[in-house]
């Protein structure tokens, strides 16, 4: 069952008593109606995390998340995201296009996530598609969750010989006393639902800012309307269109509609957003009263933080490039498959080369990524 309607849609998300987070309640799932290798299962079955877990076990699992998060200096995350969005645009300022999503959207929240994890930034290409294809919900779904479950068994056990100054430490260090099995899921929840979303909110952010009128004004006139565009794709094309999965405990009259016990309930964030009934004065520049962060006790605990990197992100780009312009005509652009993200497949965009001179040595984690990452070892 999908929930379109805002109103029912904030009662799903906030009555924790009637609507269970646990996908072990799916009775399709566990009756074998929904065979255990669909390629919606790595996004909706269980995982011992925060996300999937109800009363107390959410909580103490969410509260290690939430503590570790709040360690994130705001002003280092600043410049963190200043320093590798320089770094990234640096390598096609001078050529005059760039195809944004590979070459910028993609790449920056996954090097800023590289260093706020502790993770190996050698690893970064291969893990971005990775997650792509798992929210993409595709064939190739149950391969990508498999590496990615590899990737983290790889990461926990080199934070166990070396912690660091990093979340995944934190997490480690946290007085919930995570097992190695609760750190691995509870780093790739975090990893899952910030890199792609954020990927998509840059891009269509960007996307926005360029084709609409009424921001391209402020361009122009030396305004950067970055956080009225960000308002407005987080009210009406928000990053992760549909999820929020719940489970009725019992047998649920929801406005007329029966929603039966067991049976999956997907909150439509878009839909949501959208609906008709819900008015907003004065727009959407300012009004935060969106579902594209959830709401109630499992509402995303990191939006400020990836409200800020999406942020500043745009910031640096457009004042880097300020001459930045679609390279194709909006109507063309394509849109990635799958029934949870809101994702570009691409975003071509042209502007007036840069004249730098720099040295040749442009170090740097995009420069050597390896071509088989998944096989390199990391040293412990």
């Amino acid at each position: 069952m999908l929930v379109t309607s805002y109103q029912a849609a904030l009662w799903v998300l906030r009555s924790p008593r009637l609507f269970a987070k646990d996908p072990r309640r799916w009775r399709a799932l566990a009756e074998g109606e929904v065979p255990s290798d669909s390629p919606l299962v790595p996004m909706m079955g269980y995982r011992p995390n925060c996300l999937f877990a109800d009363g107390a076990a959410h909580v103490r699992l969410r509260q290690a998340v939430t503590d570790s998060l709040d360690r994130i200096d705001p002003h280092s995350l600043r410049a963190l995201v200043s320093r590798n969005a320089d770094r990234l645009i640096e390598r096609f300022e001078t050529k005059g296009e760039v195809e944004l999503i590979s070459g910028y959207a993609s790449a920056l929240p996954l090097l800023v996530f590289n260093e706020l994890f502790g993770l190996p930034d050698s690893h970064g290409d291969h893990l971005v598609l990775t997650m792509a294809r798992l929210i993409e919900g595709g064939g190739r779904a149950k391969d990508s969750d498999a590496e990615l479950g590899r990737y983290m068994v790889r990461l926990i056990t080199a934070k166990r010989h070396r912690p660091g100054s990093d979340v995944t430490s934190w997490l480690m260090s946290h007085p919930a006393g995570l097992t190695d099995d609760e750190m691995i899921h509870q780093c790739t929840l975090l990893l899952s639902a910030g890199i792609a979303p954020l990927q998509n909110l840059i891009a269509n952010g960007v996307r926005l800012l360029l084709s609409d009128d009424r921001f391209a004004a402020g361009l122009i006139g030396g305004r950067l309307p970055i956080d009225a565009a960000l308002d407005e794709i987080l009210w009406l094309d928000p990053p992760m269109a549909n999820f929020g999965v719940h489970f009725p405990v019992q047998d649920v009259d929801l406005a007329g509609i029966l929603l039966r016990q067991g049976e999956p309930v997907v909150i439509s964030y878009a839909a949501a957003n959208t609906d008709p009934s819900v008015a907003k004065p004065g727009g959407t520049s300012g009004n935060r009263a969106h579902l594209a962060f959830s709401a109630g006790p499992h509402a995303c605990p990191a939006k400020d933080p990836s409200r800020l990197i999406a942020s500043v992100a745009i910031e640096r780009l457009l004042d880097r490039v300020p001459d930045l312009e679609m390279a194709i005509d909006p109507d063309q652009l394509q849109w990635r498959l799958g029934p949870f993200q809101r994702a570009l497949l691409t975003l071509p965009v042209s502007f007036t080369p840069v004249d730098v001179t720099r040295p040749s040595d442009m170090s740097g984690p995009w420069t050597a990524w390896p071509a088989h990452p998944w096989e390199q070892n990391w040293p412990l």
